[in-house]
């Protein structure tokens, strides 16, 4: 039992990528919490997440961190989390804080992982690191993928609108914008309202998407608002279409209807569970390089057309998709 005022030990989880990363983690970060319930559970994450992790009430805070470059000095860890990568750099940037106890998969580079399981290329993102939590001793659901926002947001722009977002990380994984615009068209030619959502560096991408899709000029949401905002505008849709890019998570984290248009990777590795009929990933087989400048010809391959289809083929929106966010967990 924890004596009154006493501080809790420092469990750190290191997460240091991007929005989809973050989703993905959802249910390592919620098993953490059952498993170390008397634990600050503090993300070594990007700070623009921030507005994300406080909708997580497993999670204590964020401890600002990049991508394999030396956390800020804290207190040593009671538990140090590699949910980042499989080592050995992402491991040692957690052991230089020396943690008591390092839960990561095992490297032979690093003797500190040698408890850990080996790491598996071909596994989903969401089921990785449950099962690299499993070895543990720490159970994890995979399907505990929600947010919550509904008492915490009120809408941006109405509901029941198609958003389409056209921007990803590399160009391997980006639809074109001329496919974008013919979507967007018909999708308005049905009686839908259109909205072309992305940051402030693809708002140049949606306003050229809107201009040939005919669409007003307030239908473009790009850069109008933080990372909250974004998920506040994905939860209120009626539909998202978006390539396999980290809004595509929010999407599934948020019982939003979507179409997710694959090219490089495969959604067995980082699509939204097959089993639920208001998610659709198209995908035309094999894998190629994610981060190349060029459109993927398998993403190429997918027409307008095929995206309509899968859109009028989505079952219904549910909130009720997740294993409950309770249960005693096994303590590692």
């Amino acid at each position: 039992m924890a004596v009154a005022g006493a501080r809790r030990p420092l469990l750190l989880a290191l997460r240091a990528l991007g929005l989809g990363d973050f989703l993905t983690a959802l249910p390592a970060f919620r098993a953490l919490a059952r498993a170390f319930p008397g634990h600050r559970r503090v993300l070594a994450a990007p700070p623009a997440l921030a507005p994300l992790v406080a909708l997580v009430p497993e999670l204590d805070g964020l401890l600002p961190a990049r991508p394999l470059e030396p956390l800020a000095p804290c207190e040593a860890p009671d538990v140090a989390v590699n949910l980042h990568g499989r080592g050995p750099q992402s491991h040692r940037v957690l052991l230089a804080l020396r943690p008591a106890r390092l839960l990561a998969f095992r490297h032979e580079e690093v003797s500190e992982s040698g408890s850990g399981p080996a790491f598996a290329p071909a596994e989903h993102e969401v089921a990785r690191w449950c099962r690299m939590l499993a070895a543990f001793g720490v159970a994890a659901h995979p399907r505990e993928l929600e947010l919550e926002l509904e008492l915490e947001d009120p809408p941006l722009a109405g509901p029941g609108y198609a958003l389409l977002h056209p921007g990803a990380a590399s160009g391997a994984r980006r639809w074109p914008p001329a496919r974008f615009a013919a979507l967007a068209r018909r999708l308005a030619g049905e009686g839908r309202r259109v909205l072309i959502s992305g940051d402030a560096r693809e708002r140049p991408l949606a306003e050229r998407i809107a201009g040939e899709a005919g669409l007003p000029p307030h239908a473009v949401t790009a850069g109008r608002f933080d990372l909250r905002g974004l998920a506040t505008l994905v939860r209120d849709a009626a539909l998202l279409v978006c390539g396999d890019t980290g809004v595509a998570h929010l999407a599934t984290a948020l019982g939003t209807p979507s179409v997710v248009l694959f090219g490089p990777v495969p959604p067995a590795l980082w699509g939204p569970p097959a089993e639920r009929p208001w998610h659709r990933a198209l995908h035309r087989g094999g894998t190629g390089d994610p981060h190349a400048a060029s459109v993927d010809a398998r993403l190429l391959a997918i027409e307008v057309d095929e995206v309509l289809e899968a859109i009028a083929g989505l079952g219904a929106r549910s909130h009720a998709a997740a294993a409950p966010h309770t249960g005693a967990g096994t303590r590692a």
